[in-house]
């Protein structure tokens, strides 16, 4: 099954954010059990040429990489979906009609995606338009993220557009937005409940950050099912400390 069917299907998702833009980095990761990578265009130094490698590894190794685009812009999304994404992570969406627009410009049709048939996503021409089409349509995952009180307040009309394959919750941000640093502020936590509960209510798959992994159970009893953990700077932090204190033992 492709990324967006399993989804679907409310099957478990684990992937991981990458911030090193490097293909190499994604290659080794691509050699995980992992179930895709996430390159974070939006907090990371990744442009279009390292966005490209980057994809192009994740693809060589059989891995599904979504691509968290800088902003929910029609150019980013163009370019990480024509280098070969599988799909795309869209930050700060705050309402039902800029929910539609980035279905819009992920998707090919009037006023949406423009169309390249020389790109890696369409096989570099040796793939029909309308076979392109529809492979796209098949495989293309859209991943709205929340994480501003007023999309918060707009859940239940954000969750009900059609073609959002999940909600992504961006809890930090959240944490930020609501004047407090500490992410299991009563306030934060009943607006990730909120979320959770609109995505159960409209059939919408709902993802999110966990700094701490054990609460994983909690949230998919909430409906989570989408959990993107850690990222490639967190695993080289936590191996360094681990080997600092097996050799200072």
């Amino acid at each position: 099954m492709t990324l967006k069917q399993r989804l679907a299907a409310g099957e478990r998702i684990v992937g991981t954010f990458v911030k090193t833009p490097s293909p190499i980095v994604v290659e080794v990761l691509a050699l995980s059990s992992l179930d895709c990578v996430c390159l974070d265009a939006e907090h990371a130094p990744f442009d279009r040429a390292t966005i490209d490698g980057c994809v192009l590894a994740a693809r060589a190794g059989g891995k599904d990489v979504l691509v968290r685009v800088a902003s929910t812009t029609p150019e980013h999304v163009l370019g990480a979906l024509d280098c070969g994404a599988t799909g795309v992570v869209a930050p700060h969406v705050r309402s039902a009609d800029e929910t539609r627009a980035l279905v819009r410009m992920a998707h090919y049709g009037a006023g949406g995606r423009g169309y390249a048939g020389s790109s890696r996503a369409a096989g570099y021409t040796t793939t029909s338009m309308a076979d392109h089409l529809a492979a796209s349509a098949r495989r293309t995952v859209i991943v709205a993220q929340i994480e501003d009180p007023e999309a918060v307040d707009a859940i239940d009309d954000i969750a009900k557009v059609d073609g959002v394959d999940a909600l992504f919750v961006g809890r930090a941000d959240l944490t930020v937005a609501y004047g407090t640093t500490d992410q299991d502020d009563p306030r934060v936590v009943a607006a990730v409940e909120r979320i959770c509960a609109a995505g159960r209510a409209h059939g919408r798959p709902i993802g999110m950050f966990l700094s701490r992994v054990d609460d994983i159970p909690l949230w998919a009893d909430k409906g989570a099912t989408l959990f993107l953990l850690g990222s490639d700077h967190g695993f080289m932090l936590a191996g360094a400390k681990a080997l600092a204190q097996a050799g200072a033992a």
